[in-house]
């Protein structure tokens, strides 16, 4: 079940599932700046992955809001995991600090070679990120994204909820 769109070499497509199923190259995490991997999309990475993820992100030490780093994906089917920290909503220029935290996330998957990756809904969790708002900024920045050169693939956005689901596919439609 998905909702795919073609842009240039590469696909785009929102899925309903699981983030930490996916066997793509690597998944994003929905991460904190201090890259500690607590609740919500971290904290499934984190037990399922094992501890090598936290402990790979603890020598990283943390990133700025909207920045972007990348770690192995211990024993996820991914090979990467990409740590995206999004902004907490009202701490004021969320929606540029979400659309900065998308695009590292990409600049840093093709600086790796990376052909597949999933994101979740970054900050829309404990970060109480207005879903729709969040919608408009992934699909768009992606978008965006694809349309210029990119040895990127395949995109996808993984939604935990129907109601997530339907949200995002009104932003690509």
């Amino acid at each position: 079940m998905g909702i795919d769109l073609k842009v240039n070499r590469s696909t785009l497509a929102i899925v309903k599932g699981d983030i930490t199923d996916c066997d793509l190259d690597a998944i994003v995490n929905a991460a904190n700046t201090s890259l500690v991997l607590g609740g919500g999309v971290a904290g499934a990475i984190r037990r399922k992955g094992g501890r090598s993820i936290q402990e790979e992100c603890n020598r990283i030490g943390g990133i700025p809001t909207g920045g972007a780093a990348i770690t192995g994906a211990g024993n996820l089917k991914a090979r990467y995991v990409i740590h995206a920290a999004g902004p907490v909503f009202g701490e004021g220029d969320e929606d540029q600090k979400l659309k900065s935290a998308v695009l590292n996330s990409l600049k840093v998957a093709e600086e790796n070679g990376i052909k597949s990756i999933a994101f979740p809904a970054i900050s829309t969790g404990i970060f109480g990120f207005p879903i729709d708002r969040c919608a408009q900024i992934m699909v768009n920045t992606i978008k965006e994204y694809l349309e210029d050169v990119t040895s990127i693939e395949r995109v996808l956005i993984v939604l935990f909820d129907d109601r997530a689901y339907e949200i995002f596919g009104e932003a690509m439609r």
